[in-house]
């Protein structure tokens, strides 16, 4: 049975693994391989069960244990702490209680009151909180259980006829149920379900997805695929007959824009769009404009289907109730820069109206739906806009999140594409929808959630973050939860520090869009800061991956030394000066252009140096450089006032983890000091000398090192000092030739 293998799911047992592992991790094994074929499971959803004999810790006899999926996590990634451990026999006596409960008032009431419960079930102090579908597993008479979100089975749930569609496609091997919330009711409808129909091995729920069991963990999972695969085998029949792509949704009305336009669109299209979204919480953006989305957006049908929303619970918990969709006039004529950018205003135009009504809509559903104890109405933006031509654009509170919401909205369209060839697509009625997307208990699970991280929701450019400075710098701002793009003219760099961002804090859950898109909490992008063409490529391609940025920090520089006459030739002063402040300045007023389209505020940090204010022979050109910069920063917080706060940060000499500082500098310096030295000595030795007579200069008497910058530019960049700009803070160690005068 292991050898067997499927069109429309991935058969990932192993029965030599699996053999090895005991019960718990048994079905720690099945959780993952179903989690890990997305066609089986979205993120986050779904739950796996198992019923095992353990050692009671009190009286050390033999009892049966719930082992399941607990509140949160994902199948694919689940551990052992992601399951919770209850007394089987315990939650069946739970039905006695929910019972009282259910005639003292009302249904929602004793779903709620019953969650509390579980606690009471807990077996061997498991502090993993229990999933309010721990009722299905439980009330289910098999060992093992398989609670799956496939969209082929939702797809069929989701159909006007589900019912009529479940029998022929099963027979009276799975039952189907019309929608209950997830909960106590369910699990009892489920316990006699079984009851009744001792031969049926899955249930078809209604609007939501499919779950089926067997007293064999092997077998289990093998009836997951089966029962998925027959689904989405007869969907695939129907979807043929009726034409397959060329025919769905209703078939093409839009044509999709060149790549290469989208691009060009999509850059000038999404600070904006992110500053719309963005007025109560800044969102961070996916793209995705693959064929499949592409397919959905262009049809005839997608406005229709858009506007009914989703079905299953877990979709519109990330994507809201519905999507805006923006219908657009043919576009296939944008030969230019010229045409495009006409383009892009009236599709701002379009979008600013289809805004306004979602919000109207969505606080109209609100008010409609709401409850008396209901929480306070959340955001009312969208959180995925569709657009004929162009595609999918995702939103979440950050990359991770917004990648899930366009995973789950992709899992949407599929459930859409299934139902309409097979029967009729239908949704949730909205006030079950507002009941799941407002339940109580989903709003406690989110005030549990740890407070957001200080630069959470922030997209940091940092421009030098190859090495040194600014890579200290890149490491230290991404540790307080900002998006940071590692900006490097060597491009190895760059991409460099951004890998070993994502090697510590990973790339997060959900599909990942396309291009661009396709990065996590940091991407590594080329430029150079002398060429206002490569920046302006450079902060394109930032839109791309996140839908803007909200800060600038500018730590790249030049030091060139004199010749061996103490001369600077011309060409070298000239590069000092477009590195150190021409430079700076290119990046901001670039940067100028995206912050107005977005309307958000930020924060531009740049790198002067304490050589600013103190005179001495030997780097004139460097010294003249970063006074002009400290300059700089002062002037351009006038321009670019209110919006953005624009401050300095003036190191003094850092040679430790420093590029300005290679060995043969180190050494031309020690030579210059008189300071004693061998040339076989090893470059750490050297740097280490010059560091310890760089600190006996100042007050404090301490090496200065790249940590110690970045500490300033993480101060600078949050709203620690959100009233401060215009100023340059010294981190010298305390220079008294610097000292302010």
């Amino acid at each position: 049975m292991s050898d067997k293998t499927f069109k429309f799911v991935q058969n990932l047992w192993n029965d030599t693994e699996a053999a090895n592992l005991d019960p718990v991790a048994r079905l720690i094994y099945r959780s993952n391989i179903l989690g890990s074929d997305q066609r089986i499971t979205n993120t986050g959803g779904g739950n796996t069960s198992a019923k095992i004999q353990e050692t009671d810790p009190l009286t050390k006899e033999k009892v049966e244990v719930l082992w399941v999926k607990g509140s949160g996590g994902d199948l694919r990634t689940s551990a052992r702490e992601n399951f919770s451990s209850l007394y089987q026999d315990k939650l069946i006596s739970l039905q006695k209680v929910y019972a009282s409960y259910a005639e003292k008032g009302p249904k929602t009431q004793a779903e709620d009151d019953m969650v509390g419960m579980y606690n009471h079930t807990t077996f061997n102090l498991n502090p993993r909180a229990s999933s309010i579908d721990t009722p299905l597993h439980s009330f289910i008479p098999a060992k093992h259980v398989d609670h799956t979100h496939p969209n082929a089975a939702i797809s069929i749930a989701a159909s006007a006829n589900s019912k009529e569609l479940t029998k022929e496609i099963y027979g009276d091997e799975v039952v189907h149920t019309p929608w209950l919330r997830p909960g106590f009711e369910l699990g009892l409808a489920m316990q006699k379900i079984c009851q009744e129909n001792p031969q049926a091995i899955g249930i078809m729920m209604g609007q939501h997805g499919l779950i089926n069991w067997s007293d064999d963990d092997r077998e289990c999972y093998f009836r997951s695929l089966e029962l998925i695969e027959r689904a989405a085998t007869f969907i695939d029949k129907k979807y043929i007959e009726k034409g397959g792509d060329k025919t769905a949704f209703g078939g093409a009305i839009h044509e999709t824009l060149p790549e290469e336009v989208r691009q060009k669109v999509f850059a000038k299209l999404l600070p904006w769009l992110r500053g719309q979204v963005s007025q109560q919480s800044r969102f961070v953006g996916t793209v995705q404009d693959d064929e499949k989305i592409l397919r959905f957006v262009n049809s005839k049908d997608a406005e229709r289907l858009a506007e009914l929303g989703t079905s299953c619970p877990d979709h519109f918990l990330r994507t809201k109730i519905k999507p805006l969709y923006v219908a657009l006039e043919s576009a296939s004529q944008l030969v230019d820069d010229a045409a495009i950018q006409s383009f892009v205003e009236k599709l701002k135009g379009k979008l600013s109206d289809g805004l306004k009504k979602y919000r109207a809509d969505y606080a109209n559903y609100y008010n409609r739906c709401k409850r008396p104890n209901s929480p306070a109405m959340r955001d009312p933006n969208p959180t995925v806009i569709l657009i004929p031509g162009l595609g999918m654009i995702a939103w979440g509170k950050d990359k991770s999140e917004s990648r899930v919401t366009a995973e789950f909205y992709n899992c949407a369209v599929e459930v859409m594409r299934g139902a309409e060839a097979i029967d009729q697509y239908i949704s949730l009625p909205q006030q079950e929808a507002f009941d799941i997307e407002y339940w109580l208990l989903e709003e406690a699970k989110l005030r549990r959630m740890p407070p957001a991280k200080e630069l959470a929701r922030q997209i940091i450019v940092v421009v030098g973050a190859g090495s040194g400075i600014g890579k200290e710098v890149a490491h230290r701002l991404v540790k307080e939860g900002a998006h940071i793009v590692c900006v490097d003219l060597n491009a190895d760099a760059a991409k460099a520090t951004a890998k070993e961002i994502t090697d510590k804090y990973g790339v997060g859950i959900g599909v990942a869009g396309t291009g661009l898109s396709n990065c996590g909490p940091a991407i590594g992008l080329s430029a150079n800061i002398t060429d206002r063409a490569s920046v302006r490529t450079m902060l394109d391609q930032v839109a791309l991956a996140y839908g803007g940025f909200d800060s600038i920090a500018v730590t790249a520089g030049i030091f060139v030394a004199p010749d061996t006459t103490g001369h600077i030739p011309d060409d070298k002063w000239a590069l000092t000066f477009a590195i150190n402040v021409t430079g700076a300045y290119i990046v901001s007023d670039e940067a100028a252009k995206t912050w107005r389209e977005q309307g958000l505020t930020g924060s531009l940090v740049l790198t002067t140096s304490a050589n600013a204010v103190v005179a001495k022979k030997g780097s004139v050109a460097y010294d003249t450089s970063k006074a002009a910069a400290n300059h700089l920063v002062r002037e351009l917080a006038v321009e670019l006032s209110p919006l953005v706060r624009v401050n300095g940060v003036a190191p003094a000499t850092v040679v430790q983890g420093s590029a300005m500082f290679p060995r043969d500098r180190v050494i031309a310096s020690l030579a210059k000091y008189n300071i004693p030295y061998t040339d076989d000595e090893a470059t750490d030795s050297l740097t280490s000398k010059l560091a310890k007579f760089y600190a006996d200069r100042t007050l404090t008497k301490s090496p200065i090192t790249p940590a110690d910058q970045a500490e300033a530019f993480f101060i600078l960049l949050t709203k620690r000092l959100s009233k401060t700009t215009g100023q340059v803070i010294t981190v010298d160690g305390g220079l008294h030739e610097a000292f302010l005068r």
